[in-house]
């Protein structure tokens, strides 16, 4: 393994690099898995994901929540935990819409810049105030709420498709 470029990053505890590497990997592989040929555009399974019908979405939505869930570990300030959030939400929304969300999702790459604003944090050696403990249980509960409603829209969506077909 590579040390990482900058010293405040290599000095996280064994638990916590070992958090920042599965964050980094689900990053890349829903915002950057793969080349565009003939261009330096990536693009990951997330928009592939939002074509799939019936749940494509949801799943999309749970790894990009894991993404903002495994960061709340590393005390981000209230600022760093709303920007993420307000990625995570874009992403999930505007994401679901058919077609244009797809496009959207391949262009915005909100898990990509949710690492971003983690690493940002964490190569930041200026001492700054974590979010408290409150605010960071009503962002879990948030995303919980956001997930849960993106898959009861999901669940009537095919029930709705289901008796439009007869099936």
């Amino acid at each position: 393994m590579e040390p990482h470029p900058n010293a405040q990053i290599s000095r996280l505890h064994a638990r916590d690099e070992q958090a920042l590497q599965r964050v980094r990997v689900v990053g890349k592989l829903l915002d950057n898995a793969v080349p565009i040929p003939g261009t330096s555009y990536r693009v990951g399974i997330d928009p592939l994901l939002g074509l799939l019908p019936g749940g494509g979405d949801a799943v999309g939505f749970v790894l990009s929540a894991y993404i903002v869930l495994e960061a709340l570990r590393f005390r981000l300030p209230k600022e760093t935990i709303i920007r993420m959030g307000t990625n995570l939400l874009m992403d999930s929304v505007v994401g679901s819409v058919p077609i244009l969300g797809d496009i959207f999702d391949v262009t915005w790459k909100a898990n990509a810049r949710n690492l971003a604003l983690l690493e940002a944090h964490l190569a930041n050696p200026r001492p700054q105030r974590a979010a408290d403990r409150w605010f960071v249980v009503a962002v879990v509960i948030a995303i919980l709420l956001l997930g849960l409603g993106i898959i009861t829209v999901v669940v009537l969506l095919v029930r709705l498709l289901q008796g439009l077909l007869g099936a």
